[in-house]
């Protein structure tokens, strides 16, 4: 799960360093590659290309 996330949101690039913000981008990131993967998605990384708007991002959730 470290490659997906280094790789696919170029998390070990992140500048994020106040508190506990890096945990919270993580967690995020998590929940962002699991709605994926509910969806049916099994690349992470096109599935971000496909949901780069936020009506595209909507009906990953069925919201039409």
């Amino acid at each position: 799960m470290h490659w997906i996330r280094d790789v696919t949101f170029d998390e070990d690039a992140s500048q994020t360093r106040i508190r506990n913000a890096p945990a919270v981008m993580a967690a995020l990131r998590d929940i962002i590659r699991s709605a994926f993967r509910l969806a049916g998605w099994a690349n992470t990384a096109s599935a971000r290309r496909a949901h780069t708007t936020p009506t595209a991002v909507l009906t990953l959730y069925g919201i039409p």
